[in-house]
C-alpha cells in the first residue's frame, strides 16, 4: 500500500503520506470484510482444520448473521471513505471486491487460477496506494508484486497441503491438484523470478534516472535474504500458513525488511544516494 509514496517520491509529502494512510485503513476494512465473506463459506470445513477451527466463526464465538452484518458495514464504510480521498480508490476497492468475492464463491477451488487471484489482490493493493497518491503506476510495480504475492500463495498452499496430509482434498478441493513436488517447483519458478526483476529493476538506468540514485542496487541483498529466510521456515520450520504472522513472529526476517525499507528511504530521500 505504500509502495507508491515511496517510489513515486512523495515520502516527505504530509499530505501523500496521510492519503496512503487513509487507503490503508481502506483496504484494512475491505480485506478484513473479505474474510469475513470467507470465513462464513468455509465455516463447516474450518472446523475440521487443526488450526482454522479456532477462527470465531468457525469456534462459534462471533455469530454468521453477526459477522455478515459486520462485513457488509466495513464495505460500505470503506467504499465511502474511499471516494473521499479518491474517486479511482473507490472503483479499485470494488474491483478489489468483486474479485476476493469470485475467489470466495468459485475461484478457491480451480488449480493454479487460485493463488492467481490471491497475487491479483495484492496487485489491486499497490495500484490503490498509487492511486490515493496520485503518481504513475509503474510496470515494475506490479511485477515485483505479482512475483513477490504468488511466492507467498504458493509458499501458503504448500504449508496447508503438508499440515493437512490426506484430509487436505477434505478441506479444499484444488489442493487434491498440488502436491509438494509442484509447489516447490513453481514456488523455484517464482524464487527465481522475483530476484531477478527486482535485481533488474533495482540497477536499471531508467530507475536511477527516475529515483534519483543508482545505489538502489544495493539493496538486492536483503530480497536475498528476506526470500531465503521465508524458504527456510516454510520448509524447516514448516510455516507460511499466515504470511503476516511469519512476518511479525521471525526476528530475523522483521529486521531484514526494516533495514531494506530504511535503506531505500536513506538512498532515496538523502545525499547517501546520489
Amino acid at each position: 500500500m505504500f509502495a507508491g509514496v515511496l517510489f513515486g517520491g512523495r515520502l516527505l509529502d504530509a499530505t501523500a503520506v496521510l492519503l496512503a494512510a487513509a487507503a490503508f485503513v481502506v483496504f484494512c476494512a475491505l480485506s478484513s470484510a473479505m474474510y469475513l465473506v470467507n470465513d462464513i463459506r468455509d465455516r463447516e470445513a474450518d472446523r475440521r482444520h487443526p488450526l482454522k477451527r479456532q477462527r470465531p466463526i468457525a469456534a462459534g464465538a462471533l455469530p454468521t448473521r453477526t459477522a455478515a452484518i459486520a462485513a457488509v458495514a466495513l464495505v460500505a464504510g470503506a467504499e465511502a471513505a474511499a471516494a473521499l480521498v479518491a474517486p479511482m480508490l473507490a472503483a479499485v476497492g470494488a474491483a478489489y471486491i468483486a474479485l476476493l468475492l469470485l475467489y470466495s464463491v468459485a475461484l478457491k477451488h480451480v488449480v493454479i487460477l487460485d493463488v492467481l487471484v490471491i497475487a491479483a489482490g495484492f496487485v489491486l493493493r499497490a495500484i490503490a496506494g498509487a492511486v490515493a497518491v496520485d503518481v504513475p503506476i509503474r510496470p515494475w510495480l506490479l511485477i515485483c508484486t505479482t512475483l513477490l504475492a504468488l511466492f507467498l500463495a504458493l509458499s501458503k498452499r504448500r504449508h496447508e497441503l503438508v499440515l493437512l496430509g490426506e484430509d487436505a482434498a477434505n478441506h479444499r478441493r484444488s489442493l487434491e491438484e498440488y502436491s509438494p513436488y509442484l509447489l516447490d517447483q513453481m514456488i523455484a519458478v517464482v524464487t527465481a523470478s522475483t530476484v531477478i526483476a527486482y535485481t533488474v529493476f533495482a540497477t536499471s538506468v531508467e530507475t536511477a534516472e527516475r529515483l534519483g540514485t543508482s545505489r538502489l542496487g544495493l539493496t538486492v541483498p536483503f530480497v536475498l535474504y528476506g526470500i531465503f529466510r521465508y524458504l527456510y521456515l516454510v520448509h524447516q520450520k514448516r510455516g507460511g500458513g499466515s504470511p503476516a504472522a511469519l512476518l511479525l513472529n521471525d526476528g530475523p526476517l522483521l529486521a531484514c525488511v526494516a533495514l531494506w525499507a530504511g535503506t531505500v528511504v536513506l538512498l532515496m530521500y538523502t545525499p547517501l544516494g546520489n
